[in-house]
């Protein structure tokens, strides 16, 4: 089969591999239909994230199952599904409790498409074939009329703008937000969580940043815009979320957080930014961060699609599966890659079990 591969900043290209075999019967096999690049894609391709190559590339997709073992219940040949880009078995405490990004079934971090970070053994999804080593627990199926294509970055950045607002806004239902973006931060996930929080009925949403295209999809989805580098303070918000992926950003959002409010960073700090903790403290202001547990917010994300957001409009370039490499190196902001005729037969071999080769 052909995946595509990551030598560095600027340098992808197409490789033949053997096809993935099951190896338990667990394990199901999918053919990835739509995939995105996620913000940390982009930051690898550019070289603003320092991710070494080589590495099997892509981590957000809705796939086709294929093949599924003998005890797989939950998804049959021919679904359509939303692959989670982290790794998780669904037993262990982690799973069971929602925080499948720490599953403790497998390495710690184990993910697609993120070489050594996430283990290079699970391949990327920007490939023929996909190997799911828990189909039951990771594998989300896709409701009936949603387009592939529109929800491909279900499987991370949708839901890691999710989870900045949705539960926020359950406890407080209408209530105020800020997202603070930016050109080096996470800056699809901004957007997603402007328009979820407008989708999820909050009050008035600030979607502060200094791109033009970023201000204007914003405001497309909903937000108000403000534009501008990020003062020391823009108002008082319960919810606040820094995607700004800057000290200034990060601050910014802080001094906007209201008393007893939560900000919450999915930006990546290779240097420790200073936080204004006393300020906080004064206002029991708490601040999140870390990665998004994928798998446990999908579900809501589709939900909130199924009754009318469209995370489509955050897309900002569409290519072939042939044309994949070439757009890649235009690092566009929100890229997804779309394939298009009749299923892939997987090999025979992939019908039995091998011998196990993941950990």
């Amino acid at each position: 089969m052909r995946r595509l591969l990551f030598e560095g900043p600027g340098q992808v290209r197409w490789e033949d591999v053997a096809a993935p075999v099951l190896t338990s019967p667990r394990q199901a096999l999918v053919r990835p239909l739509a995939v995105a690049t996620c913000d940390l894609d982009i930051a690898a391709l550019t070289g603003r994230f320092p991710l070494a190559g080589p590495y099997a590339f892509g981590h957000e997709g809705v796939a086709e199952v294929t093949v599924v073992g003998d005890a797989v219940t939950t998804v049959a040949p021919g679904d359509q599904v939303v692959v989670p880009f982290q790794i998780s078995c669904g037993d262990c405490p982690p799973c069971r409790q929602s925080r499948t990004g720490n599953c403790t079934g497998y390495p710690p971090l184990s993910t697609y498409g993120l070489g050594a970070m996430g283990g290079h053994q699970w391949g990327g999804l920007l490939a023929d074939l996909a190997l799911v080593p828990d189909a039951d627990a990771m594998l989300v199926p896709l409701p009936a009329g949603i387009d592939p294509e529109a929800v491909a970055s279900a499987s991370d950045n949708i839901p890691d703008g999710w989870r900045c607002v949705g539960p926020q806004l359950a406890r407080s239902p209408g209530a105020d937000v800020l997202v603070v973006g930016g050109s080096s931060g996470p800056s699809s996930i901004g957007l997603y969580a402007a328009g979820i929080a407008v989708a999820l009925g909050a009050g008035r949403v600030v979607y502060l940043d200094e791109d033009a295209d970023r201000l204007d999809i914003a405001t497309t989805l909903g937000a108000e815009a403000m534009e501008g580098p990020p003062p020391s303070k823009v108002g008082s918000f319960p919810i606040t979320v820094d995607a700004s992926g800057s000290e200034i950003g990060l601050r910014c959002a802080l001094n906007s957080t209201a008393f007893d409010g939560q900000c919450t960073s999915p930006s990546v700090y290779l240097d420790d930014p200073t936080v204004p903790m006393f300020s906080m403290y004064s206002r029991c202001c708490t601040l999140h961060t870390g990665r998004v547990h994928a798998r446990a917010a999908i579900p809501q994300v589709l939900d909130l699609v199924a009754r009318g957001f469209d995370p489509s409009v955050v897309t900002s370039s569409v290519a072939m599966w042939s044309d994949a490499a070439e757009a890649l190196l235009d690092a566009p902001m929100k890229l997804v890659v779309r394939r298009t005729g009749a299923p892939t037969p997987p090999p025979s071999e992939t019908v039995g079990y091998a011998s196990p080769s993941l950990p």
